[in-house]
């Protein structure tokens, strides 16, 4: 039988690697974005962060499809700067995307899957949500914020036959850094290290891995037998790193992370 996978921000990045490669798998895939429909029949535009407008489409799914099977929650985006120069609009923003327009999604299709006693939920986290990036705080604190949520709604769900589970990326080859919103402010009264770690950051970031390798690893979950895991980390080298977190001192993981990208 086909699944029926809501997938949102799956127009670019990752989302767009993810549904292309779900589609080779049989799937039928219904992308939710911002972005203008036009005559696209597995599309719909709408923001993640109206909550009537995500209900509204995610029911218009399940009265086509008659039962929804997966929910890919991969809409979000970054902003860079000292936290203490960070307009708080710009930092609320980034939540209601990052965080709350994945808790629409989620809202919206859980009683659907309730009903039907199944279903699976993929919330895209980030190894920045375990590492918090100094000059990219709010977007680190937005990547935990979706652990956390994981792991409650795990639990929570359990019973009703819904899995739950993130997946975290670290630096993907996207134009999610270009899409970055980087604010230099207070660079001078932080020594010029604003400038210095996100120049690092990005250039990572354009070193890391293709959209379409990260793809393969949350099709993969996605569509796994048997129960998930809450977390999983894409490739060996992050999945070292998040073990590393757990097993060194608090203060070690700090000091690194300030020799990476806060000196």
């Amino acid at each position: 039988m086909e699944k029926v996978v809501i997938l949102t921000g799956g127009t670019s990045g990752i989302g767009k690697a993810t549904a292309a490669q779900l589609r080779e798998a049989g799937c039928r895939v219904y992308e939710f974005s911002r972005r203008a429909a036009g005559d696209d029949p597995w599309h719909t535009s709408v923001d993640v962060t109206d909550d009537r407008a995500v209900k509204a489409a995610v029911d218009a799914v399940f009265a086509r499809e008659g039962r929804i099977d997966l929910l890919i929650n991969n809409a979000g985006f970054g902003i860079s700067g000292a936290m203490e120069f960070t307009d708080p609009a710009d930092a609320h923003r980034l939540m209601e995307v990052n965080l709350f327009g994945m808790d629409n999604a989620i809202r919206a299709v859980l009683p659907h899957m309730r009903k039907a006693g199944s279903g699976r939920i993929v919330n895209i986290s980030s190894v920045a949500g375990v590492f918090a990036i100094p000059f990219q705080a709010w977007y680190s604190i937005s990547k935990a914020a979706v652990r956390s949520l994981t792991m409650a709604l795990y639990n929570e769900v359990a019973p009703y036959g819904i899995q739950v589970t993130s997946v975290m990326p670290g630096d993907i080859r996207t134009g999610f850094t270009a899409a970055r919103k980087k604010s230099a402010l207070g660079d001078a009264e932080y020594g010029g290290r604003i400038s210095r770690s996100v120049e690092k950051m990005e250039k990572d970031e354009q070193g890391g891995m293709a959209p379409e390798q990260a793809a393969r690893t949350i099709v993969r979950v996605a569509l796994k037998q048997g129960r998930v895991k809450p977390y999983y980390a894409i490739g060996f080298s992050y999945k070292f790193l998040v073990l590393l977190d757990s097993l060194l001192p608090c203060r070690t993981v700090r000091w690194l992370l300030f020799l990476l990208y806060g000196k």
